[in-house]
């Protein structure tokens, strides 16, 4: 069983619990304590059941199709399970847990990967969990800021879902002042409706092209809706994927014309063991693309690749030489991945696997001129929206 099946049917709409209770560590999320002050419900599994609740006794939810019910109901269940690693008392009392979406976002992708559940309704699930908070805070900053925000999500997440999940967050509650939790309700509602205005409540933005997108939203001075000339040079391949997910492969059966900066190469040469500091050896290849940036040609760069920090520094740097960005991810099931991975003639040990699984993050169409999805199970919803 997967959480995709732990979605309440029609006509009743009923959670099964129990069954719940055999997928999440409901001892742990009841042992996480919470602010009272907007958690007078008390406990983070408490918290999770109102929300789940509330969610499958919504009538929009209800009205949705079976696959989005499927989705936001599994997002419901997991957007607080990040909590039990990131709460902490401050010293002034206080209970926090800073950053536990983007853990709980890292926790779902992987559970949900290695449980079968395909591409696009994961990272439809992930997105949703990451982003779960931004409906309660979005209309505080300035409106222009408001709408860059709103065009970014959209390109992962469909923001009347993500709409649905805020509000049954907030429902799923009870604040130690009732007017915070209808505050809390009424920013989600103008969420919805800000979305609405945009245009992108059910959509993703449209930007003129794909260069015009990539130097909008690298560029915050630059309009949104205004065409930006190109003015890119030659194409660089970034690959991007897990160990043994097929990177090689695919460079091979698509671009063996391509010179190709691959970190794997440049640790043999260097002799550089995988597990040791590898400083010398990004500089090495990040040196040898500067090369080929000078002299305008195209080539890939190889390596995993995983992580939105490498991938942002990567991407800044062959931006600065106008390259033109294309971001080529590679993935296949868990099982399959590591089969291959035992099957290298250096498998990459499960300590450091599991180190680089937990800042996994596929690319978002944000962060490149063009990105690839070469996956083995894309699954009946397509992601990006």
């Amino acid at each position: 069983m997967t959480v995709i099946d732990l979605c309440p049917a029609p006509p009743d709409f009923a959670v099964d619990w129990p069954a719940v209770e055999r997928l999440l560590d409901r001892e742990l999320m009841a042992a996480t304590p919470q602010g009272p002050e907007f958690h007078a419900e008390g406990d983070v599994w408490t918290h999770t059941r109102m929300v789940c609740e509330a969610m499958a006794a919504h009538p929009a939810w209800r009205s949705l199709a079976a696959g989005a019910r499927a989705v936001t109901f599994a997002a419901a269940l997991l957007h607080d399970v990040g909590k039990p690693a990131c709460t902490r008392t401050e010293p002034d009392g206080r209970i926090s847990s800073r950053g536990h979406s983007a853990r709980g976002e890292a926790m779902a992708r992987e559970m949900l990967w290695r449980t079968g559940v395909s591409f696009g309704v994961r990272e439809h699930i992930s997105a949703l969990i990451r982003h779960h908070q931004v409906p309660f805070f979005l209309i505080e900053g300035e409106p222009a800021a408001a709408r860059r925000s709103l065009a970014r999500l959209s390109l992962i997440a469909r923001c009347d879902w993500l709409a649905l999940v805020a509000e049954a967050d907030a429902r799923g509650r009870r604040c130690r002042d009732d007017r915070d939790q209808q505050s809390i309700l009424d920013k989600t509602a103008l969420f919805a409706e800000l979305a609405a205005e945009a245009g992108v409540l059910d959509r993703a933005w449209s930007f003129a092209d794909d260069h015009s997108r990539f130097a909008a939203l690298r560029d915050e001075r630059r309009p949104l809706d205004a065409p930006v000339h190109d003015d890119s040079g030659p194409e660089v391949i970034v690959m991007s994927g897990l160990p043994a997910a097929g990177k090689d492969a695919w460079l091979a059966a698509h671009r063996p014309e391509l010179p190709v900066v691959a970190l794997d190469d440049l640790r043999s040469e260097l002799e550089v063991d995988p597990a040791d500091e590898q400083g010398a050896v990004i500089g090495a290849a990040r040196e040898r693309a500067r090369q080929h940036l000078r002299r305008g040609e195209p080539f890939a760069w190889n390596a995993t690749n995983v992580s939105r920090r490498l991938r942002n520094g990567l991407v800044e740097l062959l931006a600065s030489y106008r390259a033109r960005v294309h971001i080529v991810y590679v993935e296949v099931a868990a099982g399959e991945q590591e089969r291959r991975n035992r099957a290298r003639a250096h498998p990459v040990p499960r300590a450091a696997l599991d180190r680089i699984v937990a800042k996994w993050a596929p690319p978002t169409p944000a962060e490149a001129h063009r990105v690839t999805y070469v996956v083995d199970d894309p699954g009946p919803i397509p992601w990006p929206p």
